[in-house]
């Protein structure tokens, strides 16, 4: 077959298959447009989830009756002042949406510049017509109709109304998350979704975009270093989601979806977070132009970074500070589903939290020792949490502690030995032992391997535990790394290794069992992982396994000295997998229980 020259109305098309994969696609494209043209105030009509009809309305700076075909023209804008195409600042700058979505589907624009008049122009599926006067008020509407209506082929892909109104709202959001200070309304088939005040707050504006409840469940990113910016809301480890559809990147004010920055946000939460939970949060990077290149993807949906490594950073290092600076906070909103389940009536008059007696000294014990939360009855434990909190009563007096003295309270009993009772001036708390040791032992960790002295334990007897003989071959290339962390080991044979000492901190833990969770956890990682990150991931399965365990019957002195390190070490909010340490049940929740509100 020779070479031909394609027809307009094909190129068109072939055009707006790229552009227009969907009404979603569309409405993108006219409310860049919007806001390139200075818009502060853009309104959104949608029919039929977009596909019926698309109205954007916006009091942007117009465009006179001459552009109005130009901007029907392939390949025209008004958005690249020069050929420096590396430094382009605005949304969009191909000049390819509007005939594109001319070429499937009726397109008006109607336009009125300040101090001048309306002006109108249509493109019915590449055929236009005009420009003709029309009486409105100054800035631009665009209306798309019967989108596809005449490319059957293309229509037939599209999903329910439904779908596709959802694709939509998810534009609408991202563009108004970037553009605080512009005012969103936004209404689907007679309905009002969405109505948003120009000027917000950039918090207030993403919480109420995502999750009400992200206002009082987030820390604030700020992060700058040479030349490149990074700001936005971040949720706390312990308010996340099943899926990332609840993470928004924007780049130069641009919403991306750029799978570098979603890899370095999986990072930054990797030991606080289950591996199939998600966090939920907007970040927003600002670059110098020439270090990201936007022109990756027609729809501009992906970005390429000069510096790639350098960003990944940023993200990590952002999140890692921001978080870092949350201490002990926690996700303290009620479930209301298992306070439900708390009987109002009928309640056996039995004591419901009888005191716990002092247990038997047990192989837990050296975990506990091991992490400075275990001691004498009759001892000081002034020695066993940091000097901030130096003056602690002793244990004979630890169970009459004030409940005003402290965050979390003072420890009063322990159910089913599993969790500390604690009573604090404003309600009842309740902590998970090994969920709240876990944490604290991975602390200690991290800061004995930042000071570079993570002490290690002679085993009497060396163990060995035997392995796929892949497992032991990635076990050996990082025993390096793994004796950094106190774990001391050799091959011993094709499929076993021999472990000589383990990290004090662990005590007496389960030496196989870690082991071979160490094993599959260097399997997942991978080689791109750098080698900090490693061993902060080695490090949080190590201290899993030396924490204490559920089962494990505490003293009140144990109690207290375990609450008062969890008030003075980071992340103590939450384990190593995402799940809270502690919960709060405030006075006003208790009264609605009893039914005295």
């Amino acid at each position: 077959m020779s070479i031909r020259r394609l027809p307009p109305d094909l190129v068109n098309r072939i055009a707006a298959g790229e552009v227009v994969e969907r009404p979603a696609s569309a409405l993108k494209e006219i409310v860049e447009n919007a806001l390139d043209a200075g818009a502060g105030r853009i309104a959104i009509t949608l029919s039929g989830g977009g596909l019926a009809g698309i109205v954007v309305s916006d009091d942007g700076h117009g465009m006179p009756p001459h552009e109005l075909p130009l901007a029907l023209e392939r390949h025209a804008t008004s958005k690249l002042a020069d050929d420096a195409l590396e430094r382009v600042a605005t949304l969009g700058f191909r000049g390819e949406a509007l005939p594109s979505i001319g070429s499937v589907a009726r397109l008006t624009i109607e336009s009125r510049p300040s101090g001048a008049d309306g002006w109108s122009v249509v493109c019915d599926n590449g055929v236009i017509e005009g420009p003709s006067p029309r009486a409105m008020p100054p800035g631009t509407r665009v209306s798309v109709e019967s989108l596809f209506a005449r490319v059957p082929a293309r229509l037939k892909f599209m999903r329910s109304a439904r779908s596709e109104y959802a694709a939509c709202l998810d534009v609408v959001r991202r563009l108004a998350m970037a553009r605080s200070e512009v005012a969103f309304t936004l209404e689907h088939d007679g309905r009002r979704v969405l109505s948003l005040a120009a000027g917000q707050d950039r918090e207030a504006r993403v919480s109420e975009l995502i999750d009400p409840e992200l206002a009082k469940n987030h820390v604030v990113v700020a992060l700058e270093r040479e030349g490149v910016m990074l700001a936005g809301v971040a949720s706390l480890p312990t308010f996340h989601r099943g899926a990332a559809d609840h993470q928004y990147l924007f780049v130069n004010g641009r919403p991306v979806r750029d799978r570098l920055l979603i890899g370095a946000i999986r990072g930054a939460y990797a030991d606080f977070i289950a591996r199939d939970r998600h966090p939920v949060l907007a970040l927003f990077l600002t670059v110098p132009p020439e270090a990201v290149d936007v022109n990756v993807h027609p729809a501009k949906t992906e970005v390429r970074f000069r510096d790639p490594a350098f960003m990944r950073g940023m993200i990590v290092g952002g999140l890692r500070r921001a978080l870092d600076g949350a201490g002990m906070r926690v996700v303290q909103q009620p479930d209301a589903a298992s306070a439900s389940l708390w009987r109002r009536e009928g309640e056996s008059a039995q004591m419901l939290f009888p005191a716990a007696q002092a247990p038997a000294r047990g192989p837990d014990d050296v975990a506990w020792a091991s992490a400075g939360l275990l001691a004498d009855r009759q001892s000081d434990f002034a020695g066993f949490v940091p000097q901030a909190r130096a003056e602690l009563p002793p244990a004979e007096s630890a169970a009459r502690e004030s409940a005003q003295s402290f965050p979390l309270g003072a420890a009063r009993a322990q159910i089913a030995r599993t969790y500390i009772v604690a009573e604090a001036e404003d309600g009842l708390v309740i902590v998970d032992q090994h969920a709240a040791h876990e944490r604290l032992v991975l602390e200690r960790m991290r800061a004995a391997l930042g000071a570079g002295a993570v002490a290690r334990q002679a085993l009497l007897l060396p163990e060995v535990v035997e392995l796929e003989e892949t497992a032991c071959d990635r076990i050996e290339a990082r025993l390096a790394e793994l004796a950094e962390l106190g774990l001391e080991m050799e091959r011993f044979g094709h499929a076993a290794m021999l472990v000589r000492a383990t990290p004090a901190l662990l005590g007496a833990s389960d030496v196989a069992g870690l082991v071979r969770d160490l094993a599959d956890d260097l399997a997942s990682l991978g080689e791109a992982v750098g080698l900090k990150e490693r061993l902060d991931h080695v490090a949080a399965t190590m201290a899993c396994h030396g924490s204490v365990r559920a089962g494990r019957a505490l003293g009140l002195a144990e109690m207290n000295a375990l609450l008062r390190e969890m008030e003075v070490t980071p992340h103590s909010g939450q384990c190593n997998h995402g799940r809270p340490t502690w919960i709060k049940l405030a006075h006003g929740d208790i009264e609605k229980l009893f039914g005295r509100k």
